[in-house]
């Protein structure tokens, strides 16, 4: 069965992600390249374990990581239960396997005085892409949201009355997600000059200047461009800014539970690996201790 017809199925009846059907869509074309490679007429219906695993070992010779064999992994077995649900093949051939072990790092977040310094820097610069660029990068940090979900708020969503933003998360599961006045005041800067320079007629929220909607390479460019004047930084994207804002929430002492929920993730493990940088952050503060100064002088 041609890999369109599974491209077809998360787009239309799963309803995924551009980024995530780009992702699924380069993940089998690629194991198809590597199927065609091996010169033995095999299609993607007859791979069995064997093949897959020699998938697995030329991609670990490839340098790829492991986190990212896991997800081209995952990416075969859902197309595999695809195939079985309609009749083309009668069990999935790589149920058992299992891919290399995940090295556990953890996320990296910007320090908080660095983000205080960049957001709160002063700008006599007016223009409307300056002023959309600063929310953009206000909201990513101010609400966890990710890039996806920004470029998907549409102008029902933001409620400045009751400060509160709608997002639709994964799988189109929606959220809410409180703001503060001070951000609330930098969204009506934004629609004051967005009507003024941008126009009205986009349901989308953040457009570009000629009133189109905003896409998620122009924000990770923005981003990236205003975090390369942190000098310490070795990562610059939209997700870090997530990973910051979950961290800072809970450095500052708010319940896993709420941050899960304001995150959206579908499970407390996810959110639970941001509890051991505050446990990192406490050890580095514990060490500045006279008494661990004198262990380690000892």
């Amino acid at each position: 069965m041609d890999i369109n017809f599974f491209i077809d199925y998360l787009r239309y009846e799963r309803n995924y992600s551009v980024h995530t059907i780009v992702a699924y869509s380069n993940d089998l074309q690629q194991f198809e390249g590597f199927l065609n490679s091996l010169g033995k007429q095999i299609d993607m219906k007859n791979a069995d374990a064997d093949i897959v695993r020699k998938w697995i070992v030329y991609l670990m010779k490839q340098s790829y990581s492991s986190a990212a064999i896991n997800r081209k992994l995952s990416t075969l077995q859902s197309y595999f239960k695809f195939l079985i649900r309609q009749g083309v093949i009668k069990k999935n051939p790589i149920r058992l396997l299992t891919g290399p072990k995940k090295s556990k790092s953890l996320p990296y977040f910007i320090k908080e005085k660095d983000m205080n310094e960049l957001l709160d820097e002063e700008s006599k610069d007016e223009h409307f892409e300056t002023i959309r660029n600063r929310l953009i990068m206000e909201i990513l940090y101010e609400t966890g949201m990710r890039c996806s979900e920004l470029v998907g708020i549409k102008n029902a969503d933001v409620d400045t009355e009751t400060m509160i933003l709608k997002v639709t998360g994964k799988r189109n599961k929606q959220r809410l997600i409180p703001f503060a006045e001070l951000l609330k005041e930098k969204i009506n800067q934004y629609n004051n000059v967005r009507a003024r320079e941008a126009g009205k007629e986009n349901d989308y929220f953040f457009v570009r200047k000629d009133g189109r909607k905003i896409t998620s390479a122009i924000v990770y460019y923005l981003v990236k461009k205003q975090l390369s004047t942190i000098s310490t930084l070795s990562r610059r994207s939209p997700h870090i800014l997530r990973h910051t804002f979950a961290t800072s929430m809970l450095n500052d002492g708010a319940e896993i539970s709420a941050v899960r929920n304001l995150l959206g993730h579908g499970s407390l493990a996810s959110t639970s690996i941001y509890t051991h940088v505050t446990f990192e952050e406490l050890k580095k503060i514990y060490n500045a201790h006279p008494r661990a100064q004198k262990i380690k002088e000892n």
